[in-house]
């Protein structure tokens, strides 16, 4: 059984990375030669197929990439192809970041006239529309991986395309290395929220600042993650008198010990596929407070496991702060957070994938 994943640039720490790293382990325990097609890669990869064309800017490297990687699986003759990069002609794809299309349209909704018009005219984004468009309509799609029920509906939604291609399988998580017994004991009486991811603004962090300087409780803010835009967010927490209150952690590779010292995870996003930071913190007993517009909502139990909430709406957010104050409330919900999360282990991620291409290879 020879495979090929495809992924324009790998690093095994990276969510969708650790996605692949699982789903290959699997699959060579049942005997499959797995194969990765790759611009870049680090860590131990078992097989690479480097593919690294000559660019100039965004446009130019991803259609490079496209064909390169497109030539490099026909001549290898690989039994199926599973990109996680929309290029046409892949026999399996995992939609890991959603639907472009759908995106734009949560952006350009609370967009300036002008961004709305930048965006409508970045020959990107037209390139990423128009390649998603002859992916998911290709005759030689014949599965698509969602990780999330919302992901599925946004697919059916925009392009023409059979339902039964389509199959939700939620991202795994490792229960035993993200596990309740990490948490750290509360030495004070404030409250800690964890925010982790990069890409700040589309994951809601101007709207975390927002609501805590509206909030009346003591809050203190973990900011995990790298993101260009840094200074602006510093400058924001500044400007509305929190700074103090919020420390920026940056990049780091094990997050447990974040997870650990704080009560709640806050990702109130403008669009998020499946983060796999809910399983985590959730897996560790954590509260998820995530917006509507983000994949996970769909394991958040609102005022159960977590609150659901709109993205960016400050207020909304701030209400839920509220509701941090009561510890008793807050301990019930990161057991019932970690109950919700508990059958989407790695194992299981496996087997259903297994299953997937088994079915697709008969």
């Amino acid at each position: 059984m020879k495979l090929a994943l495809v992924r324009q640039r790998y690093n095994p720490y990276g969510g969708a990375e650790r996605y692949i790293e699982y789903a290959v382990a699997a699959l060579e325990r049942e005997g499959a030669e797995i194969t990765l097609i790759a611009r870049e890669w680090s860590g131990e990869a078992r097989r690479v197929l480097t593919v690294n064309p000559f660019f100039i800017g965004r446009w130019w490297r991803d259609a490079g990439f496209a064909r390169a990687a497109r030539a490099a699986w026909e001549r290898a003759g690989f039994a199926l192809v599973q990109s996680h990069e929309r290029i046409p002609g892949a026999s399996v794809y995992r939609a890991g970041d959603g639907v472009h299309r759908q995106w734009l349209e949560h952006r350009a909704r609370h967009a300036s006239p002008f961004e709305r018009a930048s965006i409508a005219l970045n020959p990107y984004h037209r390139y990423v529309c128009a390649a998603e468009k002859s992916m998911f309509e290709h005759p030689g799609l014949r599965a698509v991986i969602c990780n999330s029920n919302m992901v599925r509906g946004e697919i059916l939604r925009h392009f023409s395309i059979a339902e039964d291609t389509l199959h939700v399988i939620y991202n795994g998580v490792d229960t035993e290395r993200f596990h309740p017994r990490e948490r750290a004991a509360r030495r004070d009486g404030c409250i800690v929220l964890a925010f982790v991811g990069s890409g700040f603004a589309r994951k809601g962090l101007d709207t975390v600042l927002a609501a805590m300087a509206r909030s009346h409780l003591s809050l203190r803010l973990l900011v995990v993650g790298r993101d260009r835009e840094l200074p602006r967010f510093v400058a924001l927490a500044q400007s509305l008198k929190i700074v103090e209150r919020v420390t920026f952690v940056g990049g780091v590779e094990d997050v447990r010990p974040y997870y650990g010292a704080a009560d709640a995870l806050v990702l109130p996003s403008l669009y998020d596929p499946f983060p796999n930071v809910v399983l985590e913190a959730m897996a560790m007993g954590l509260p998820a407070i995530v917006s509507d517009q983000c994949g996970a909502a769909e394991l958040v139990k609102h005022g159960e496991s977590g609150w659901i909430v709109h993205a960016q709406d400050a207020e909304v957010l701030g209400d839920a702060f509220e509701r941090l104050e009561d510890r008793a409330r807050l301990a019930r919900m990161g057991e019932a957070a970690r109950a919700a999360v508990e059958p989407y282990t790695i194992e299981a991620m496996a087997a259903q994938l297994l299953a997937l291409y088994r079915d697709l290879l008969q």
